[in-house]
């Protein structure tokens, strides 16, 4: 079911969503909905690794799946530098 989303944003984003939207052959809704969906799916890291939000670093967070990597934390990462390292 749709439901009516009243968003308030800036004019000139508003021009360049309509822009994209054209270039891409799909409505600004869609393009948003795609988006919501893409951030239902990417988990948040945890917050001892946080980052600023809109940074570079942040939009990459999740991008790549290693299979187990979900049981690895920041003290399996410490042990991994002193192995390479020392």
């Amino acid at each position: 079911m749709a439901t009516k989303l009243t968003l308030r944003v800036d004019e000139e984003m508003v021009k360049a969503a309509k822009v994209y939207s054209r270039e891409r052959g799909k409505s600004v809704s869609q393009i948003v909905g795609d988006y919501f969906a893409v951030l239902g799916r990417r988990p948040l890291p945890p917050p001892s690794v946080r980052v600023p939000e809109g940074s570079i670093t942040a939009s990459l967070w999740g991008a790549l799946k290693v299979p187990g990597s979900e049981d690895l934390g920041e003290e399996d990462y410490r042990r991994y530098l002193e192995d390479k390292h020392l």
